[in-house]
């Protein structure tokens, strides 16, 4: 006889009538299980501590380029010291020459600590997506580990400036050149066709970027299948992340205060739902049907035989002097009896 305990919740029976949030609340489970929020927070912290090296870079290359052109350094000095009034603008031109003197110590510096911060980056990208699929980890030494995750970090950074630059020829001056050569400048709805196209090829870009991380940087193979699905949803969700920060940095950028603290919030907030949102879909990603069926099952743990002995002593000294006690009674008593029988 089944009781109400027996019976399966309301949350059980929609899972049971909806594979598509069935499979929602395997992802979830999968993503809390493995401590999703937790690997987010250490990429974020990575592609912040990142951003300082990255920064430095950019500077000395900078510098590289104004110690060859002597013109156009003159004239950005000429501009600053036009706009910034008082001495903050010679103290600005000091600090350009002191930023083009010290050029290659700052780029070297600059380099080292984008590949410090640029691996541990990777690191925890990579142990964060084969945490999600749950895939067996083999050791692999440590130099062997950082070889590896300088080869994805490269992989990775070749498939954004691909991704990049497909966004980019097909917006922008490039595509309205197209349309001025072939003559297009006339047609009705060029302009929003152009927008379209544009939409559609950064997330076609974004799409194969997220499918190569979510398959492919994991340190352990998985299925490629389940992450071209869960690739689209993420970049999907990307798309509308980047509309919803652009609105953002435009509301906050208002005021003197938004400018100053509003771009670093806005940033932090945007690598930390993103991550979150990779690593989710991940988790969507191996918890398909044909994921699970192929996953790695662990071997049962080994059978422990413990032979149990019991010993079974005789009678202490106690109980021999019982006995004995007991006998003497018996004797006596048997003794009597007998004596009464003779009489």
């Amino acid at each position: 006889m089944s009781t109400v305990a027996d019976e399966p919740s309301f949350l059980d029976r929609q899972r049971a009538a909806r594979p598509w949030f069935d499979h929602l609340m395997r992802a979830g489970q999968r993503y809390q299980q493995q401590k999703g929020d937790y690997y987010a927070a250490g990429i974020t912290y990575f592609s912040v501590l990142a951003l300082i090296p990255i920064l430095m870079v950019a500077f000395a290359i900078a510098g590289f380029v104004l110690a060859g052109q002597p013109e156009l350094l003159q004239e950005l000095q000429d501009s600053i010291t036009k706009n910034v009034p008082g001495s903050l603008g010679d103290t600005l031109n000091t600090v350009i020459d002191s930023a083009i003197a010290s050029r290659a110590s700052v780029g070297v510096l600059g380099l080292l600590g984008a590949a410090y911060a640029g691996l541990g980056w990777m690191a925890n990208l990579r142990d964060a997506l084969t945490a999600m699929w749950e895939s067996q980890r083999e050791s692999k030494g440590f130099v062997r580990t950082k070889l590896g995750d300088a080869a994805a970090l490269l992989g990775l950074g070749l498939a954004m400036v691909v991704s990049l630059g497909s966004s980019a020829l097909s917006s922008g001056p490039v595509a309205r050149t197209v349309v001025e050569v072939l003559n297009l400048d006339d047609v009705p709805g060029i302009d929003a066709g152009l927008r379209a196209l544009s939409t559609v090829v950064s997330l076609v870009a974004t799409w194969a970027v997220f499918a190569w991380v979510i398959a492919r940087l994991p340190r352990e193979p998985v299925t490629f299948r389940s992450a071209l699905k869960a690739a689209l949803l993420a970049a999907v969700v990307f798309e509308i992340f980047k509309q919803v920060g652009a609105i953002y940095l435009s509301a906050v950028t208002a005021g003197p205060a938004g400018v100053a603290f509003g771009p670093i919030i806005g940033l932090l907030v945007f690598i930390y739902l993103t991550c979150r949102m990779l690593l989710f879909s991940t988790a969507w990603a191996a918890t398909t049907r044909a994921s699970l069926a192929l996953a790695y099952v662990p071997p049962p743990d080994p059978a422990v035989i413990n032979p149990r002995i019991e010993v079974h002593e005789g009678p202490g000294v106690r109980g021999g002097l019982a006995l004995v006690g007991v006998g003497a009674v018996a004797a006596l008593g048997l003794s009597g009896l007998f004596t009464r029988n003779k009489r």
